[in-house]
């Protein structure tokens, strides 16, 4: 399986590459950690201007109408930089449920707020999928219960929610957080850049969202896990980059400790790591561009392997830096932390695991 970028996806990934360079340095991200703020939300609206949070909303609904590799090219741009800014939430989760799943009327007003940037989106699915493990309850069309942890629970407008209905039925449910009925309160969260919060609904309105369930959340799930690689990937490669710029700077006994040996046994499996991520990835957007059946198993892969990667490559770009990769005043850190951020945002790599089991048997 080959995948080459067109031009035009080329000249994105360059533009998105030189503009997230200097709107999201890390001096941004840790003024994010240093004032407590959720998130960004100048670099947000810089985005939003730039039409990201457009790209694969259909020109019909006030998007752009791209597809999954456009959107994948910016996702990696955004990983390798850590853009503090609720992209996933709103992007890969919120407007893929909408798009794909809500009625007309649905879609007629989610998704233009969504493409202007004027609505914030999440997706809280928190307790997984089976109807015993919801504890959500929708009870004479009114959101009853509580989810924790709901990613950028704390700015975002609206969210998309599993809850069983009356009937002990699993389904999605649009519930707008700005209701009265609705309780929020900020939970610390592994990466202080991307914020969690408790939602607690007290008999608020609940709107199912069409006629989804159980196998569209997990159709969802596999979209955004191959949406995840990609921004995964980008901070798999920043990472490893950031460790070798060091470890050929850094010198012990006379030489670069680049040199050594045990250093480059480490690297070398570090890229290993991530152009297996990055195949898997590629095959992951090749199937999801194409709406290949086999999409559920490339989606399963892609998310293991990212995940893996990502973790192996921030954990050891710590060690490389040794004492001093531990410290607050290097950003080894930031790249650990999201990396542990993303490895639970749609379950966990268990899960993800035993899907590929499933889906290979």
């Amino acid at each position: 399986m080959n995948l080459e970028f067109s031009e035009e996806q080329l000249f994105i990934r360059n533009q998105a590459r030189a503009f997230l360079s200097q709107e999201s340095s890390a001096d941004v991200v840790r003024s994010v950690i240093d004032t407590e703020t959720s998130f960004d939300q100048t670099l947000w609206q810089k985005i939003v201007d730039l039409g990201w949070t457009a790209m694969s909303i259909p020109e019909t609904y006030g998007g752009l109408g791209l597809g999954y590799l456009e959107l994948c090219v910016i996702a990696e741009e955004l990983g390798r930089s850590l853009a503090p800014v609720p992209f996933s939430s709103s992007v890969y989760l919120a407007t893929e449920a909408i798009k794909s799943w809500g009625t007309e009327a649905q879609k007629q007003h989610y998704l233009p707020k969504l493409a202007a940037g004027k609505l914030i989106g999440t997706l809280a699915i928190n307790e997984g999928l089976g109807a015993q493990s919801v504890a959500m309850r929708i009870i004479d069309g009114k959101a009853c219960g509580g989810k924790i942890p709901v990613p950028d629970g704390d700015i975002a407008d609206f969210v998309i929610m599993t809850a069983r209905d009356e009937n002990n039925r699993v389904g999605l449910y649009v519930v707008d957080l700005t209701d009265i009925a609705i309780t929020r309160e900020v939970v610390a969260s592994m990466d202080p850049t991307r914020s969690q919060a408790r939602v607690t609904c007290d008999a608020t309105p609940a709107q199912a969202l069409g006629e989804a369930g159980e196998a569209q959340l997990t159709e969802l799930l596999d979209r955004a896990a191959v949406l995840l690689a990609f921004e995964q990937i980008g901070g798999c490669q920043a990472a490893l980059d950031m460790g070798i710029a060091y470890t050929k700077e850094r010198f012990a006994f006379g030489r670069a400790i680049a040199s050594f040996q045990a250093i480059k046994h480490k690297f070398a499996d570090m890229y290993v790591a991530l152009e297996l991520a990055r195949a898997n990835a590629y095959y992951g957007v090749c199937a999801l561009s194409s709406d290949a059946p086999d999409l559920p198993l490339a989606a399963a892969v892609a998310r293991v392997s990212a995940t893996d990667a990502y973790y192996l490559i921030s954990k050891e770009n710590i060690q490389a830096h040794g004492g001093m990769g531990f410290t607050w005043e290097f950003d080894c850190h930031l790249y650990y932390r999201r990396a542990q951020l993303l490895s639970g945002l749609i379950g966990t790599q268990l899960t993800w695991k035993e899907n590929i089991t499933q889906r290979l048997l």
